[in-house]
């Protein structure tokens, strides 16, 4: 008798079991999975598509000749890199570069939400939020061609202000290597710092308003509440931000720099992604182009994982 219970009862979860656990529908989610199909062909094609391409990498390529029959040189191309003064400087520039891109696109916006969640009157608040998320949506060929002419040493309306209001001599912005950087690192700053101010202020609102209740019991006034609840409570999604930015420290702005460079700031504003653009495409040396490009992706991945492990370690932020 016990063992025909036992068994009626497993028979009676098991059946349980059967009606919660879903089934895989594909005519009944026809219509999300032909939404995704698209996206899921751009990704095949400018994403996976390319990757028998990294062959170029360890070859002589020749484009008359094809991947079969170009001519193996293993790692000649990679030793090639460093050996190229030229390559080396590039490598640095965009480190440079990243890196001051990656602080201040930290810095800027945490200063900024904090700034802006002071403010009390709601329309000005939003105003203001609106016209500092617009430039993001403006692509870099359109504020390249707006900031040659804002800049130029001929007439510019940056120039002519500088020197009617200061008494400066005209500067080449996007002439001279060190201000070339200048210009780069505030106009990135100056285009997306908005949009990125959106995390920190979603950060602001989970605050808990109790404890702004509670410090102004204990009169606090409004810098110690800033000081002692605000920013501590911004303190974990700086760190994610940070640590996540790590991933595309060699990541300096292809669409940027390439809109605004030129010859005279080649050595010192130069990135791995225009270097390769012009190595490659325009000087047809394939291979090379392929070597550099490579060991950009593989030294970004690598940081990648570092930044999710320390993300992980001092945020306790995780993926999977």
């Amino acid at each position: 008798m016990e063992n025909a219970q036992q068994m009626k009862q497993e028979a009676i979860v098991n059946t349980a079991a059967k009606r919660v656990k879903p089934k895989w529908n594909l005519m009944r989610n026809w219509p999300l999975h032909l939404m995704v199909i698209p996206a899921l062909l751009v990704v095949i094609v400018f994403q996976y598509g390319p990757l028998p391409g990294l062959i170029m990498a360890f070859q002589q390529f020749k484009p008359w000749l094809g991947f079969i029959d170009s001519p193996f040189v293993g790692l000649e191309q990679f030793n090639k890199m460093w050996e190229f003064s030229q390559s080396r400087q590039v490598i640095l520039n965009t480190l440079i570069i990243a890196s001051l891109k990656v602080a201040f696109q930290l810095i800027v916006p945490f200063i900024f939400a904090l700034l802006l969640n002071e403010i009390r009157m709601i329309r000005y608040k939003r105003t203001i939020q609106t016209l500092v998320y617009l430039p993001h949506f403006l692509s870099w060929v359109i504020l390249g061609g707006i900031l040659i002419d804002m800049l130029s040493t001929d007439g510019g309306m940056v120039n002519r202000i500088l020197g009617s209001m200061f008494g400066i001599k005209p500067i080449f912005f996007l002439g001279d290597g060190d201000w070339f950087r200048f210009t780069v690192i505030v106009s990135d700053v100056w285009k997306d710092f908005g949009f990125a101010t959106i995390i920190f202020l979603a950060a602001l609102a989970g605050i808990d308003p109790s404890l702004y209740e509670a410090a102004v019991m204990d009169g606090c006034n409004r810098f110690k509440q800033v000081l002692y609840i605000t920013i501590p409570g911004l303190i974990p999604i700086s760190i994610v931000v940070g640590t996540l930015s790590l991933g595309s420290i060699l990541n300096a702005g292809f669409d940027q720099i390439f809109n605004l460079y030129n010859p005279l700031v080649f050595a010192k504003g130069d990135i791995i992604d225009t270097y390769v653009y012009r190595v490659g495409l325009l000087s047809g040396d394939y291979s090379f182009g392929t070597a550099v490009g490579m060991f950009k992706s593989i030294v970004s991945f690598i940081l990648i994982m570092i930044a999710y492990r320390m993300a992980y370690v001092f945020a306790n932020y995780r993926i999977f």
